[in-house]
């Protein structure tokens, strides 16, 4: 995980991002199988054909790259795809890389036809990712030994394996690296349908009695994001078990969101002060990033990585080249009266601050 500009936003409780420690508990709820994996339908259907024709050649499957925001079930998906093609996975991330030699050390461990997983792989150092390059094209790293005119260049062969990158930014991976990826997949978000099912299989694996209007609220809270599902799933069974009798009913449902700060639109009260700021000290904009980040001391980079996503994608706020323009419907949400004019959005984001 991204340790970066680490900061109260991995303490959300609907932060899509794993926060430190949670993956280790996350792994009890991962679907093995493709058959058992959730959502993702047309990614996961031609993986199925992928996969048999592989393993009926006996040859590795095609270096996959998986794109698409945090918190989807990439890492999960590349644990299955290790599984059906029943052989060992190496799990790493770009930022874990530093040197050339590291990289060689995890390739030169891989068995035959094993899988390489690496998480946030547009992170890689530039001097990393060129040594990547012929691992996947040829299976074989070129090494140089000595320094001056007496350095030699030696190639060592490897194991044949698949590559399997994820990254929330395809658009800053290299043309050369995205170009070697033989399968590029992009990842969803989910239904309240299929949030609704991964809960009621997560409540299964808790042992905990949950109503079906209870799993809806929670689904319908969740951002469409499994990872938040399942977190929000956990803390409403903490509620139930504490000041119920365990079962996850509505009213101990909506009592634990309403104490997690989690309101009908998945909006927790950091969402909710980006818009108050742009909506009441700014008249609804346009504001400039900095300006926005400065007024609630957050970093513009997990304005820009952690709120901005959702709150776009939901409708509640606009990007324009002059800057972020609070929506109609946030107004609403909010309870306030919209009394701005409805501006022409400019879709082409420059990301100028004013």
């Amino acid at each position: 995980m991204d340790m970066s500009g680490y900061s109260e936003i991995e303490e959300r409780i609907v932060a899509p991002g794993s926060a430190p420690g949670e993956e280790q508990g996350e792994f009890s709820l991962r679907p093995q199988t493709l058959d058992e994996y959730i959502g993702q339908k047309a990614a996961t259907d031609n993986l199925k054909v992928y996969i048999e024709a592989a393993k009926m050649r006996g040859e590795p499957l095609d270096h996959v790259l998986f794109y698409g925001p945090p918190g989807l079930g990439k890492t999960t998906l590349a644990g299955i795809i290790a599984n059906e093609m029943g052989v060992d996975i190496r799990i790493t991330s770009g930022p874990a890389i530093g040197r050339a030699g590291d990289l060689a050390a995890i390739l030169t461990n891989l068995n035959e036809n094993d899988v390489l997983f690496i998480d946030e792989i547009h992170r890689l150092n530039r001097s990393v990712e060129e040594v990547l390059y012929s691992a996947m094209e040829d299976y074989a790293l070129d090494i140089i030994i000595g320094k001056g005119p007496s350095a030699r260049s030696i190639r060592l062969d490897l194991a044949k394996f698949t590559l399997i990158g994820a990254t929330t930014r395809a658009g800053s991976l290299s043309a050369p690296l995205r170009d070697r990826f033989g399968v590029v997949l992009k990842f969803e978000n989910y239904t309240t349908e299929e949030l609704m099912t991964i809960a009621s299989r997560t409540a299964g694996l808790l042992g905990a009695d949950a109503a079906d209007e209870a799993l809806k609220e929670i689904a319908i809270r969740s951002r469409g994001t499994p990872r938040v599902v399942n977190r929000l799933l956990k803390r409403v069974r903490d509620f139930a078990q504490v000041e119920g009798d365990g079962t996850i009913d509505m009213e101990a449902t909506r009592k634990a969101l309403k104490a997690m700060n989690v309101d009908d639109m998945g909006l927790d009260h950091l969402d909710r002060e980006i818009l108050r700021v742009i909506i009441e000290r700014f008249g609804g904009g346009p504001v400039g990033i900095d300006t926005i980040a400065a007024s609630i001391g957050e970093e513009r980079i997990t304005i820009e990585d952690a709120y901005e996503p959702y709150l776009i994608q939901a409708g509640f706020l606009h990007r324009t080249q002059k800057g972020r323009v609070a929506s109609e419907l946030a107004y609403h949400h909010l309870g306030l009266e919209f009394v701005g004019e409805q501006l022409a959005m400019d879709t082409g984001d420059t990301g100028s601050d004013e």
